[in-house]
This record gives structure tokens, C-alpha cells and sequence, in this order.
């Protein structure tokens, strides 16, 4: 997975308190599929975290407030 790409990703995350991928693959104009793999993969390394709140999950900066 491209260094940009997660990259943008972050960025984006950074604007909102939370997010769902769809939102972010809208938001920064790449195809859902690829930012679901970076999504992943910035699970993975630690910097994001999902939270699932009535059966919808979304993504958000690690630690990050909700509000």
C-alpha cells in the first residue's frame, strides 16, 4: 500500500473527529477497495482505531476525541 495514499488518509482523519471509509474514499477521491487496505493497514501499524457504535463502524485517529 502507497505511503500517499495513507497519507491522505490521515489528513483526512485529522479534519473529522470520525469517520466511515466510505466517507474517506469519497472525501479524497480514491476507490473504496484501496482505502479499505490502507484503512487496514493503518489498523495494523497502530495509528487508527475503529469504533463501532449501533452496528456502524468508523474509523478515527488513534486516541483522538470523539467530539
Amino acid at each position: 500500500m502507497s505511503e500517499e495514499l495513507k497519507e491522505k488518509i490521515l489528513k483526512y482523519l485529522e479534519s473529522v473527529s470520525q469517520a466511515r471509509n466510505k466517507e474517506v474514499s469519497r472525501a479524497i477521491g480514491i476507490e473504496k477497495a484501496l482505502v479499505d487496505k490502507g484503512i487496514a493497514e493503518l489498523a495494523k501499524e497502530d495509528k487508527i482505531e475503529y469504533r463501532s457504535f449501533g452496528g456502524i463502524t468508523y474509523i478515527a485517529i488513534k486516541g483522538k476525541s470523539e467530539t
